[in-house]
């Protein structure tokens, strides 16, 4: 059952359509509200969403996001608007409230709703979610990965599907426009420079990223290794006897739970974590097996284990996992080299995890570097790198990057900039490599200025791979 009585005839306004805009609306007109959707644009896919909203009966208007509609009481907006949109300094000025499509979500959940664990953080959020559910899902709980891992909250919260639990991916745009929610647990896996041109400052974005622990009743999960998450949590107005539990890749302290001798272990949540350990899974257990991916099932069983989910679940919640494409997805094995799809490494943090992940590179990189900077990356990933091919808008920034601080490793710089440079860029990493090596397409930077998205930058990665390929070479 949900509440949403409440929103019978009042005037709210969407502000864009799309993956969560659209979804918003059909909520809220299914409770009785009176609905104006307003877009900035008027292409043909905003023209078909409109369409199909307006036979709804759903005002519309296209090509005007700026204008509050008179006798609006409620701003609904989609996660990328920013602030500053004057939209929202027109409802400021109106006294009109503005929130996100998860604030209404969790507005719109019922006094029996389940409960949230919750994951945000720069990378690795969707993994993370999607083994959470995975483990939850072992335990013989009735679970969904839900929010910005692309199924809509309100499926789930207006659906007639009843859950024990959600595991809830939310971005750091959601959580600015969310500040009511309240999580049962939450994590924040890492914090690096991203979407800085959204939220104005690193100070920001990184106090958007803390929203998510704010009412924890029993865990806020985070990263040992990386100390901004955990003043985070130090700031952060919880629930009384809501406890702070850290995950790291040594052996974890008290309260943490971490990797001994290839086992993922739990100090955290056993009955005596002074002196004794839990063993949930081996190392091995985790797909792909990366350094990365195993601090994200780290962050999962945390989420699980303070939900009161059994060690077995944790590892076969981890053994049933499987990652979604272009994630360190190994594409095939050709003489003795590895081909490895990371297209999702859209920033310099996720390319960084990345390349940790292998001895020795041939490394695919550029596009749009969205304001990120080079040189730490390059710095810290040198003495790996076999060679470099770059592609993309920005490519300049990384060759000069690998000037200062990997002048010995040779890079080729491919001009072309339509989607067949992929083509060229695998055959050049393919002169670079030798057996041992791994081509390895991380490029720390967005897609947009030659492919239509990450996907399809990794789908040609590897259609590129496989054309070479004899019949007898390993895929996977």
């Amino acid at each position: 059952m949900t509440a949403g009585g409440e929103y019978r005839d009042l005037k709210v306004t969407v502000a864009g359509l799309g993956v969560s805009g659209v979804p918003a609306a059909k909520a809220l007109h299914g409770l009785g509200a009176r609905v104006t959707v307003v877009n900035g644009t008027a292409g043909e896919r905003q023209q078909a969403e409109a369409a199909e909203l307006e036979a709804l009966g759903v005002t519309v208007r296209l090509g005007d996001g700026d204008t509050l509609p008179e006798g609006t009481e409620l701003v609904v907006t989609s996660p990328g608007w920013k602030p500053s949109s004057p939209l929202f300094a027109a409802a400021a000025a109106a006294g009109v409230e503005v929130i996100g499509d998860v604030e209404l979500a969790w507005r719109l959940r019922g006094p029996d709703a389940a409960p949230w664990l919750a994951v945000t953080g720069t990378n690795g959020k969707t993994t993370t979610t999607r083994m959470l559910a995975a483990v939850l899902t072992a335990a013989g709980l009735r679970t969904a990965a839900v929010g910005n891992i692309g199924v809509s909250l309100f499926d789930v919260v207006l659906g007639e599907q009843d859950y024990d639990v959600l595991a809830v991916e939310l971005s750091s745009y959601q959580l600015h426009w969310a500040p009511g929610i309240r999580p049962h647990s939450a994590a924040v896996l890492n914090l690096a420079p991203d979407h800085l041109d959204w939220h104005g400052s690193m100070a920001e974005y990184a106090a958007d990223k803390g929203r998510i622990y704010h009412g924890n009743k029993v865990a806020c999960v985070y990263n040992a290794a990386d100390p901004e998450t955990e003043r985070l949590v130090e700031e952060a107005d919880v629930e009384e006897g809501c406890r702070a539990i850290g995950f790291t890749l040594e052996a974890p302290r008290m309260s943490e739970l971490g990797v001994v001798d290839g086992l993922l272990v739990d100090r955290a949540f056993v009955e005596d974590r002074r002196n004794s350990a839990q063993e949930l899974a081996e190392t091995a257990d985790v797909q792909p097996l990366a350094p990365h991916n195993v601090a994200n099932a780290l962050a999962a069983a945390a989420l699980a284990r303070a939900y009161g989910v059994p060690a077995g679940a944790v590892r076969d919640g981890l053994r049933a996992f499987r990652p979604d494409a272009h994630r360190i997805e190994e594409v095939a094995v050709l003489d003795g080299v590895s081909y490895v799809d990371d297209s999702k490494a859209t920033n310099t943090h996720a390319a960084q995890a990345s390349l940790t992940a292998y001895d020795h590179v041939v490394w695919i990189a550029g596009g749009l570097a969205k304001g990120a900077e080079f040189d730490e990356l390059v710095a810290a990933a040198a003495d790996r790198l076999r060679g470099a091919v770059l592609i993309g808008a920005d490519r300049a920034l990384i060759r000069e990057a690998l000037a200062r601080h990997a002048p010995q490793v040779p890079v080729v710089d491919l001009e072309r900039t339509d989607t067949g440079a992929m083509s060229a860029a695998v055959a050049a990493a393919r002169q670079l490599a030798a057996a041992g090596d791994t081509v390895l397409l991380a490029p720390a930077c967005a897609s947009m200025d030659m492919f239509s998205n990450y996907n399809q930058r990794g789908d040609l990665f590897a259609e590129a791979v496989r054309a070479v390929l004899p019949d007898t070479a390993a895929r996977s």
